[in-house]
């Protein structure tokens, strides 16, 4: 049996966010999944995403990198889990503030630091998620039970906006430059260099679509047409003035 087998019942709880969320995220139709905009979107909504990334970020910690098969997947895609760190490793979401030390641990704390954490309590550990995104999409692992998998059942609307953002991102590195400096762009360090590339799997019309219209923006961008000269503004100031010339009426100005 392949280990892809272990995504996604792994047995391990999954941390619901949408308690401490905001409601004003879309559903589904059967309202059982959370949908997002992406971060690059003017409805993106910064504290409604949040703490769902959060809840990702703890599900991973406590039990995404501790599953036998996202420890095999890692090891194939060459990237090292946060708890196979050589500095600071972390073994789970919940970290510990070490105790101060020296002549500065004396000194009596000015009000701006009441609301910090405190020597030897325990405080929410935080580690990016962004190279573990980058590093499925590009080895073409970034199926949905890989992403429950690692990141939880309700990976969607914590890493779902950031993983729609990667997978055009790594479309337009392709666009960009060759093979050998795409790999470089996704390669960590000499020792978790990507082993291989895969071009984008599962991908849809609509998401095609979708990154030639933000592609033709960034072309437009490049030419300085921006903001009144973007081209939907001008196509659109052309359109009302050959309407007003039609009419014999004077565009506004």
């Amino acid at each position: 049996m392949s280990f892809f087998a272990g995504f996604p019942n792994t047995g391990n709880p999954s941390y619901n966010a949408s308690s401490r969320a905001s409601t004003g995220a879309r559903a589904s139709s059967e309202d059982t999944e959370i949908i997002l905009p992406r971060p690059d979107e003017s409805s993106f909504d910064t504290l409604e995403w949040h703490p769902y990334y959060q809840s990702c970020q703890r599900y991973f910690l406590d039990y995404g990198q501790h599953n036998p098969a996202t420890q095999a997947v890692t090891a194939i895609m060459n990237i090292r889990l946060p708890f196979q760190w050589d500095v600071n490793p972390l073994m789970s979401s919940v970290a510990q503030v070490p105790p101060s030390s020296g002549p500065s641990a004396y000194n009596h704390p000015g009000p701006w630091h009441r609301s910090g954490p405190v020597q030897g309590q325990q405080t929410l550990a935080w580690v990016s998620l962004i190279p573990y995104i980058r590093r499925l999409i590009v080895s073409g692992f970034d199926t949905e039970g890989m992403m429950s998998g690692f990141f939880g059942e309700d990976w969607r609307p914590g890493v779902g906006p950031l993983h729609e953002c990667e997978r055009r991102n790594y479309l337009f590195a392709a666009k960009s430059v060759g093979w050998a400096k795409v790999k470089s762009m996704y390669d960590i360090s000499p020792h978790e260099s990507v082993l291989f590339l895969k071009p984008l799997q599962r991908v849809q019309l609509v998401e095609i679509e979708a990154a030639e219209r933000t592609w033709s923006r960034w072309l437009a961008m490049e030419d300085w047409m921006v903001g009144p000269r973007a081209p939907e503004v001008e196509d659109e100031q052309a359109h009302e003035r050959a309407r007003h010339r039609e009419t014999g009426q004077r565009p506004r100005v």
